[in-house]
């Protein structure tokens, strides 16, 4: 996709802290990183997000992204590293890697809520259904 960042960094007209690369993957540093070390893990190919890459894909972009997070947590002496796939910031799928310490400040996960009476089970009906 012309337009897309992530397409040119694939195609190298925008420079980028590479990390890793196969065929099919690209990692590399964040420039807005949450801790350092903050990875994204892109397809080579473009795909708007996870809905859009073929299963086949999906599974090796996690089992890549396992090998990574585990030289993450190595290297960076991390306690953990999260894995997040959001989507929106850029219309490309991509992983984030979020090499995370138990004293770095930042939340463990975002804002929680309470279903409000029997709002859960009518909630678990519909996705239930949908399957």
């Amino acid at each position: 996709m012309e337009d897309c960042i992530f397409c040119k960094i694939v195609a190298g007209e925008i420079p980028a802290t590479k990390i890793y690369e196969d065929e099919k993957f690209l990692a590399f540093l964040d420039i807005h990183p949450v801790n350092p070390g903050h990875t994204l893990l892109i397809t080579k190919e473009h795909y708007e997000n996870i809905l859009d890459v073929p299963n086949e894909l999906v599974a090796e972009a996690f089992v890549t992204a396992k090998k990574i997070m585990l030289v993450l947590k190595k290297s960076l002496a991390a306690d953990f590293v999260v894995v997040s796939v959001v989507g929106i910031d850029v219309p490309h799928f991509h992983i984030h890697l979020l090499p995370r310490y138990f004293n770095d400040g930042l939340a463990n996960f975002w804002p929680t809520k309470d279903y409000q009476a029997g709002e859960m089970e009518e909630v678990a009906q519909k996705i239930k259904s949908a399957l």
